[in-house]
């Protein structure tokens, strides 16, 4: 019998505990043993709760208990996250999480602690919430030599925009009504401002690539500027306004950038709605491969998490080996990526053309006065905001996916 513990019985925490007892005989004859909890640390109280037998406020209860080999760390953010993990893999204890702040910020320390003592640091559940976007990277895509990846990784944001695009709201009342229920935080800046979908991708991209890419480094725009108006000309275009996670490589380097952008319905992620995520993953001979599912919530998240114990429990003693580098990767600036924009503005066509050049796909709606909104034609996106700086009259602008990106 593997024993295991549990610390911090929240939403995913408590999906664990109930994951592992309502599956428990299948994954006993998959594993070929059975995996119990012995301990769940919390400090609050769960009176009449099944954890509650095996419920402990003590910390040093895991860390020092030899039956113990793995531990589900599922507190969230990096205290005490960062120093339980650390303690845990240096006493010789694999540890799995869904906690991405700690992945993004230590998780080349963890990765390298756990080498050291032969033990592992898994973290699938940290990026797509239930889709096993991890394993495709570490195993099934392991020939490829990965072009790119992008998706929606952020389920708040996407519910947000879809209502925006299918009920005509405003950006505060889609917010709110995620809020109340249950999609956003209390305070969702983590979601709204990017920052959530840029840790995500921060990790994909470092086992996709096989050098590290810390997500500080990584150009994160949000959708708080997105606004009724914008997805009315997506919509008129047949396109949808998504906020897209996307690292590639090009013949000058590799880029990575986190912002809303308008593609075409010709893209796969357009049909994205709710609080779904997906990733398309391209390799250099599979080509374009897309994993679509529930991006966060109890059981989904609590499925990831339990796949990775399994992992550690069938490889005791053994450090799992993937490609996951201490070295950083250097990345191409974003002004150097080229690609057509989407400019919405005041004036007609002649002066959007001494403006921003040749466009395309000139667009006027009723209701808004004299605006329009076009495509340039493919320009770096140095060029396209020295334009931009010089043009009169623009209310906002998106980049716009290309059509081979589309039709991939």
């Amino acid at each position: 019998m593997a024993q295991i513990a549990i610390m911090g019985y929240g939403t995913v925490g408590a999906g664990v505990f109930k994951t592992l007892a309502m599956n428990s005989e299948a994954i006993a004859r998959r594993v070929g043993e059975e995996i119990c909890v012995k301990s769940v640390l919390d400090l609050r109280e769960f009176p009449g709760d099944p954890a509650e037998s095996v419920l402990t406020h003590d910390f040093q209860d895991i860390l020092t208990d030899p039956e113990i080999s793995v531990v589900v760390e599922t507190m969230g953010g990096l205290k005490p996250s960062y120093s339980f993990t650390k303690q845990l893999l240096m006493a010789g204890k694999s540890v799995c999480t869904s906690n991405k702040e700690l992945v993004a910020e230590h998780g080349v320390e963890l990765r390298q602690i756990a080498r050291d003592n032969s033990v592992n640091y898994l973290f699938e559940a940290s990026c797509g919430g239930g889709i096993p976007i991890i394993r495709v990277l570490n195993n099934s895509l392991t020939a490829e030599e990965i072009e790119e990846v992008t998706g929606i990784l952020n389920g708040t944001t996407n519910y947000i925009l879809t209502s925006m695009a299918d009920e005509g709201k405003d950006f505060a009342v889609a917010l709110k009504e995620a809020q109340e229920k249950g999609y956003a935080e209390l305070h969702p800046e983590a979601d709204v401002e990017g920052w959530d979908a840029c840790r995500k991708i921060a990790i994909l991209s470092s086992l996709a690539y096989g050098r590290h890419i810390g997500w500080q480094s990584v150009p994160t725009e949000g959708i708080t500027g997105v606004d009724k108006a914008d997805i009315a000309y997506a919509k008129a275009m047949n396109c949808r306004i998504k906020l897209l996670a996307t690292s590639r490589r090009e013949k000058e380097g590799t880029w990575i950038l986190v912002a809303p952008m308008m593609i075409g319905r010709e893209n796969p992620l357009t049909a994205v709605d709710g609080v779904m995520n997906a990733v398309m993953v391209k390799g250099n001979a599979v080509g374009t491969t897309m994993y679509y599912g529930s991006g966060a919530g109890s059981l989904p998240t609590a499925s990831a998490v339990c796949g990775d114990v399994i992992d550690c429990v069938k490889h005791r003693g053994i450090t799992i080996r993937t490609e996951y580098s201490t070295e950083t990767m250097q990345l191409l600036p974003v002004d150097e990526v080229s690609r057509p924009f989407f400019v919405r503005m005041r004036g007609d066509e002649q002066a959007a053309r001494a403006a921003f050049g040749s466009i395309s796909h000139v667009t006027r709606l009723e209701g808004y006065g004299d605006e329009l909104g076009f495509l340039t034609d493919t320009m770096s996106e140095k060029t396209f905001k020295e334009l931009l700086s010089k043009a009169e009259g623009v209310i906002s602008w998106y980049r716009r996916g290309k059509k081979e990106e589309e039709e991939a």
